[in-house]
């Protein structure tokens, strides 16, 4: 027998996405009211799938879920190479590919569902590489109403904590610790039911692994909307020491960015007990963007 408040949770369904031509599959919730405050794009990162943001492991650390009862459609994809595109892009995209790819899907979503205020990218690991890459672009290609509202990015740095032969790639997926941080920062579930989530690294994306220090100060000078970053409090891939964050945020200048530090957490923040602290921060870092974009038009009329 349902109980109420299971009745009361908002919708996941799977949907598919025309990317010029590229099938993307995505996961989405829907608020019970339309339009939605605005479109939460979840990115996920290496060697995951979209579920990484619907965490069935206890009620509460779902993204989708979360961000729906909040107002917000929340729109999971599946990056390429990943899910219903593995088949067509067996080896995957490299980053520039996959900004291309995912800008033309989320068109495509805009012409069929309303998107609100417009969107706002969440991503993890890899996905912020691509958040970051997408946000560049559009600054790069379209006018600033070009309705990206803002990045909030955890698990990813601009300096390797380990030694680069220890990373991800195309032999496999690193060490299982790194990826996870201690057990207790995740319910027992997390780990049976995450299996269903992992999928191979596609080659292409692999090969770029060792060129993200060499690549993001210029690719982050070119972002234009509000940046947040999040690390873990076991975050092992990636330095998060205040010089490294610095170092991290400098690069930054034409846009707004911080950083924090997430306690009782491991890299895979959304499939632990913190995801609903992380989600939470985010959708209020989402409020922040949309608070900034008011009060900017309100000031602009004025004049």
């Amino acid at each position: 027998m349902t109980s109420p408040s299971q009745s009361l949770q908002p919708e996941v369904r799977g949907i598919t996405l025309d990317a010029g031509g590229i099938t993307l599959s995505a996961l989405l919730a829907e608020p019970a009211r339309l339009p939605p405050r605005a479109v939460v794009v979840a990115v996920h990162g290496g060697g995951m799938r979209a579920g990484y943001f619907d965490s069935r492991a206890r009620p509460g650390l779902s993204l989708l879920r979360l961000g729906a009862r909040l107002g917000c459609t929340v729109l999971a994809v599946d990056r390429p190479g990943y899910g219903a595109s593995a088949v067509e892009l067996p080896e995957g995209q490299p980053l520039a590919a996959q900004s291309v790819t995912l800008r033309v899907a989320l068109a495509d979503f805009a012409r069929s569902h309303p998107t609100g205020a417009g969107f706002f990218v969440l991503a993890h690991s890899y996905g912020g590489k691509l958040a970051l890459r997408l946000a560049a672009d559009m600054a790069r290609e379209d006018p600033p109403e070009n309705g990206l509202l803002g990045l909030d990015i955890s698990g990813l740095g601009s300096l390797f904590a380990v030694d680069p032969a220890e990373l991800p790639g195309p032999a496999g997926n690193g060490t299982w610790r790194r990826h996870w941080g201690a057990l207790r920062f995740y319910p027992p579930d997390a780990f049976r039911l995450g299996g269903s989530l992992v999928a191979p690294v596609p080659a292409r994306e692999a090969e770029q692994v060792l060129l993200w220090p060499e690549l993001y100060p210029a690719l982050a000078a070119r972002v234009r909307v509000p940046v947040h970053f999040t690390f873990a409090e076991q975050e092992q891939w990636w330095r998060h020491d205040p010089e490294a964050v610095r170092l991290l945020l400098a690069p930054l200048a034409g846009t707004q960015a911080r950083a924090a530090h997430l306690p009782h957490a491991g890299h895979n923040i959304s499939l632990g007990w913190a995801a609903r602290t992380y989600h939470l921060r985010a959708l209020a870092f989402l409020e922040e963007c949309l608070l900034a974009r008011d009060t900017a038009a309100a000031v602009g009329s004025r004049r």
